[in-house]
């Protein structure tokens, strides 16, 4: 078992960086590393128990779906807003049905259609913002509408995985008992989440101060592995478990830690899922099955395109943002696998399906990046051929769906609703210490990112549906900017954007002004539109050059001495009264006596006398200047 995992992880590290030197994503890499391991290359000569990969796999698939409920957050669907909402639900209900209907007319029967369809409408978190990142894209306004659709897909991945189960196991599709199951589920989700929320957020206040890093993150997966026990036992897979308890956590004010401390972990189950998804491709069947696979990724290029933006255009965003969003989520990934591996699980799905929606993921998630680029001359086309009646059209829809009043009255009825709760709670002593435990423990993250926000809550949402958009940048320590005051850099003339806020180790600076400076490690938090941005993230970058970084050293302490002369200011001074340290950033570590008497770290009191060595501490360059200063004539003014 070691042999393997030896293998399997040295061959997966050679694979992905080879990946990353040609910069694609390093999921492909895994997958590659797979092939080359696995039984149908080599045979058994290398991996000799591909059952233990295959469990070390099913360990990975509980690990990244209990990291993508860390990211999730329920309260994040109320800040998406519609446009996620109806991009994801056009998405969903479009790729499924045409991936349905493919493979019925391939000739598959009803559920190895109904799992194509499952796996090609949801497209991957990972490659998508992974793409968007390294094209540069990621401060554009379209990215924030990804995250919202990818953020709804995930909830959809996660409910789909149990009816496709429901449906798979009668082999049948039976109304009744769908509504059932759906209704079952939809009661155990509510019950798992108040119960989670009412209990976990209070233990982690209680015991905050003993909760170090390895205690953490021991118990947080313990939460995960016990909530994936109790989710098996109602019947439900394991991953709807993981992911469940991810999302509990991530309402609570330490799920940023806990994200960071299970990432280790995440990587490492992860890549060997990765892997053992390579092991199970069959190069041969890939080649009989080629024109399957070839139609398969059109549906996919084709259908996401047009569904990502007929969905988002739906929700009443511009024709621009709407062709990006399209063209940035023509693939599939990690659910793919996770559903198909549910298929191959349940013995429900052909062996064949497996490994062409793993060759279509390759295929696609190659192509991803090259597909993001045609976007812009696909705008240019059809705002070339669009007529001016299509145009207002489209301009008068965005404006009446993104209209302030829509937004206003759900959430304000949905506030009506729990302040009516609470009202009617409010004579029960026990239902209204239960309801107001469940709200605070609920809205703590929130409250406390509430605290350190630079821009009013909703602000950012508020600005999708206009030209202008907020992102964040970061100021690395050898950057140019470093020192130099707002006005001197004169970013708003030479980029068109605003800096709205600099946010410095706690310390929020709104509205700046022309003299502030940026300082090493400043988050500036800019206002513009795309091209304001890409402009700014330009020449933010091109003051990073490697002259810069190879000369930014820290300065370092040197320890030098200085002799009080005969007729020198500092006789009859005290070290208070010679103002050493503010005058020449210098600190006085200690006093030598002519008679040889040693005083170490002495008070701010002491007097200087003739003939004393002063030791001194600082800048090489200032005890420099400090000496040359008192072995001159006319230093009396600095002494005065």
């Amino acid at each position: 078992m070691v042999q393997d995992l030896c293998i399997i992880m040295l061959t997966a590290g050679i694979v992905s960086l080879l990946f990353k030197l040609f910069k694609q994503p390093v999921v492909l890499g895994y997958i590659v590393a797979g092939m080359m391991v696995g039984p149908h290359v080599l045979g058994d000569a290398w991996i000799g128990e591909s059952e233990n990969v295959a469990t070390w796999g099913d360990i990975g698939v509980l690990f990244l779906l209990f990291s993508l409920g860390l990211e999730f957050s329920f309260k994040k669907l109320l800040q998406v807003g519609n446009t996620a909402v109806i991009g994801a639900t056009t998405i969903v209900v479009g790729m499924m049905t045409i991936g349905f209907l493919a493979g019925n007319l391939m000739g598959w029967d009803f559920i190895n259609s109904l799992f194509l369809g499952g796996m090609l409408c949801m497209s991957s978190t990972t490659i998508v913002f992974k793409a968007i990142d390294e094209a540069g894209l990621s401060a554009h306004k379209f990215t924030k509408v990804c995250f919202g659709i990818l953020i709804v897909e995930d909830l959809f991945a996660v409910v789909l995985m149990v009816l496709l189960s429901s449906i798979a196991v009668k082999n049948d599709f039976e109304g009744s008992a769908l509504v059932f199951q759906i209704f079952t589920l939809l009661v155990c989700l509510v019950f798992w989440f108040i119960s989670g929320i009412l209990l976990i957020p209070t233990f982690l206040s209680k015991f905050k101060k003993y909760l170090n890093d390895e205690t953490l993150t021991i118990f947080s997966i313990g939460l995960c592995l016990g909530m994936v026990m109790l989710a098996m036992s109602a019947g439900f897979s394991s991953a709807l478990g993981a992911f469940v308890m991810g999302s509990i956590l991530a309402e609570t004010v330490e799920a940023e830690r806990i994200e960071h401390l299970v990432q280790p972990m995440k990587n490492i189950f992860g890549a060997i899922f990765f892997v053992s998804v390579g092991m199970m491709i069959d190069p041969e069947m890939l080649m009989k099955y080629w024109p399957q696979i070839l139609i398969i990724t059109a549906i996919v290029i084709v259908g996401q395109i047009i569904f990502g933006t007929l969905g988002t255009l739906l929700s009443g965003q511009s024709l621009r943002v709407s062709l990006q969003t399209g063209f940035s989520l023509v693939q599939i990934g990690e659910f793919a696998f996770i559903i198909a591996s549910l298929g191959e699980s349940l013995d429900v799905t052909d062996k064949s399906l497996y490994p062409i929606v793993v060759a279509v993921s390759v295929i696609t998630t190659f192509l991803t990046p090259y597909i993001m680029r045609l976007a812009y001359p696909t705008l240019s086309f059809c705002e070339r051929h669009m007529s001016d009646d299509m145009k207002q059209l489209l301009e008068d829809y965005m404006k009446s769906r993104n209209s302030a009043s829509q937004d206003k009255n759900w959430k304000k009825a949905l506030h009506n609703l729990w302040s009516y709760l609470l009202l009617k709670a409010y004579m029960a002593p026990v239902i209204n210490h239960i309801l107001r435990l469940f709200t605070g423990n609920l809205y703590a993250r929130e409250q406390l990112a509430e605290s350190q926000r630079s821009l009013m809550k909703g602000v950012q949402t508020s600005l999708l549906s206009l030209d202008i958009h907020i992102s964040e940048f970061d100021v690395p320590a050898n950057s140019s900017y470093c020192g130099h005051t707002l006005k001197k850099l004169n970013l708003r003339g030479t980029t068109g954007a605003n800096i709205v806020s600099i946010l410095r180790s706690g310390i929020t600076l709104n509205i700046p002004n022309g003299d502030n400076r940026i300082f090493p490690g400043d988050k500036l938090v800019i206002a513009g539109t795309d091209e304001q941005m890409d402009a700014f993230k330009k020449q933010l970058e091109s003051s990073l050059t490697d002259e810069n970084a190879s000369h930014f050293t820290a300065p370092k302490i040197d320890l030098g001495n200085l002799t009080v002369e005969p007729g020198s200011p500092l006789i009859g001074k005290t070290i208070m009264q010679s103002d050493i340290r503010t005058k020449a950033q210098c600190v006085v570590m200690g006093v030598i006596r002519p008679d040889e008497v040693s005083i170490m770290n002495p008070t701010p009191d002491l007097t200087f006398a003739e003939g004393d060595i002063i030791v001194l501490a600082g800048e090489r360059e200032n005890i420099k200047n400090l000496q040359s200063l008192y072995s001159h004539l006319g230093i009396d003014a600095m002494a005065k």
